[in-house]
Protein backbone atom coordinates (compact mmCIF):
# COMPACT_ATOMS: atom_id res chain seq x y z
CA UNK A 1 0.00 0.00 0.00
CA UNK A 2 1.22 3.42 -1.08
CA UNK A 3 0.15 7.27 -1.48
CA UNK A 4 0.08 6.63 -4.90
CA UNK A 5 -1.89 3.19 -4.97
CA UNK A 6 -5.37 3.93 -6.74
CA UNK A 7 -8.16 3.22 -4.21
CA UNK A 8 -10.09 0.94 -6.58
CA UNK A 9 -11.49 -2.46 -6.47
CA UNK A 10 -10.69 -4.80 -9.28
CA UNK A 11 -14.20 -6.97 -8.00
CA UNK A 12 -16.58 -7.43 -10.94
CA UNK A 13 -20.30 -4.90 -9.83
CA UNK A 14 -21.95 -8.75 -8.99
CA UNK A 15 -18.88 -10.09 -7.48
CA UNK A 16 -18.36 -6.39 -5.28
CA UNK A 17 -22.54 -6.81 -4.32
CA UNK A 18 -21.63 -10.66 -3.20
CA UNK A 19 -18.80 -9.97 -0.78
CA UNK A 20 -20.51 -6.66 0.28
CA UNK A 21 -23.12 -8.98 1.34
CA UNK A 22 -20.80 -11.59 3.05
CA UNK A 23 -19.46 -8.22 4.71
CA UNK A 24 -22.98 -7.34 6.07
CA UNK A 25 -23.93 -11.36 6.78
CA UNK A 26 -20.36 -11.86 8.95
CA UNK A 27 -20.55 -8.70 10.73
CA UNK A 28 -24.51 -9.11 11.53
CA UNK A 29 -23.82 -12.75 12.84
CA UNK A 30 -20.36 -12.47 14.39
CA UNK A 31 -19.17 -9.04 15.15
CA UNK A 32 -17.98 -7.98 18.82
CA UNK A 33 -16.26 -4.79 18.42
CA UNK A 34 -15.42 -1.80 15.75
CA UNK A 35 -13.35 0.85 16.21
CA UNK A 36 -11.90 3.57 14.25
CA UNK A 37 -8.50 4.47 13.96
CA UNK A 38 -7.08 7.45 12.38
CA UNK A 39 -5.31 5.02 9.51
CA UNK A 40 -8.30 2.47 9.63
CA UNK A 41 -10.29 0.20 11.77
CA UNK A 42 -10.10 -2.75 14.35
CA UNK A 43 -12.80 -5.41 14.08
CA UNK A 44 -13.29 -7.92 16.64
CA UNK A 45 -14.94 -11.18 15.53
CA UNK A 46 -16.24 -14.13 17.84
CA UNK A 47 -13.69 -17.09 17.32
CA UNK A 48 -16.08 -19.33 15.40
CA UNK A 49 -15.63 -16.82 12.46
CA UNK A 50 -11.91 -17.10 11.78
CA UNK A 51 -11.89 -19.36 8.79
CA UNK A 52 -14.81 -17.04 7.03
CA UNK A 53 -12.99 -14.07 7.89
CA UNK A 54 -9.79 -15.31 6.60
CA UNK A 55 -11.05 -16.36 2.96
CA UNK A 56 -13.17 -13.15 3.07
CA UNK A 57 -9.72 -11.03 3.81
CA UNK A 58 -7.90 -12.99 0.58
CA UNK A 59 -10.59 -11.59 -1.36
CA UNK A 60 -9.86 -8.05 0.09
CA UNK A 61 -6.37 -8.38 -0.25
CA UNK A 62 -6.54 -8.82 -4.16
CA UNK A 63 -9.02 -6.49 -4.66
CA UNK A 64 -8.38 -3.83 -2.79
CA UNK A 65 -4.71 -3.67 -2.46
CA UNK A 66 -4.90 0.17 -1.40
CA UNK A 67 -5.13 -1.30 2.44
CA UNK A 68 -3.30 -3.65 4.72
CA UNK A 69 -5.52 -6.63 5.76
CA UNK A 70 -4.36 -8.30 8.58
CA UNK A 71 -6.38 -10.86 11.18
CA UNK A 72 -4.72 -12.58 14.18
CA UNK A 73 -5.82 -13.60 17.32
CA UNK A 74 -5.86 -12.02 20.75
CA UNK A 75 -7.46 -12.69 23.93
CA UNK A 76 -10.39 -15.40 22.86
CA UNK A 77 -11.32 -13.00 19.62
CA UNK A 78 -10.35 -12.93 16.06
CA UNK A 79 -9.20 -9.32 15.12
CA UNK A 80 -9.22 -7.94 11.92
CA UNK A 81 -7.38 -4.80 11.60
CA UNK A 82 -7.06 -3.18 8.24
CA UNK A 83 -5.41 0.21 7.24
CA UNK A 84 -4.61 2.60 4.71
CA UNK A 85 -3.74 6.31 3.68
CA UNK A 86 -5.87 9.04 2.67
CA UNK A 87 -9.05 8.74 0.85
CA UNK A 88 -8.73 4.85 1.65
CA UNK A 89 -9.77 5.56 5.15
CA UNK A 90 -12.56 7.56 4.44
CA UNK A 91 -13.74 4.67 2.09
CA UNK A 92 -12.73 1.97 4.80
CA UNK A 93 -15.23 3.36 7.24
CA UNK A 94 -17.67 3.59 4.43
CA UNK A 95 -17.78 -0.57 3.78
CA UNK A 96 -17.70 -1.10 7.38
CA UNK A 97 -20.16 1.30 8.27
CA UNK A 98 -22.10 0.21 11.14
CA UNK A 99 -25.67 -0.66 10.18
CA UNK A 100 -28.35 2.05 10.72
CA UNK A 101 -31.04 2.14 12.90
CA UNK A 102 -33.66 3.33 10.64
Amino acid sequence: MTETTPVACTLTPADLAAQGERWHRLMARAMTERAEAPDGLRICFRPEAEEELCAMVAVETECCPWATWTVERDAGTIVLDVRSTAVGVATLAGMFAPASAG
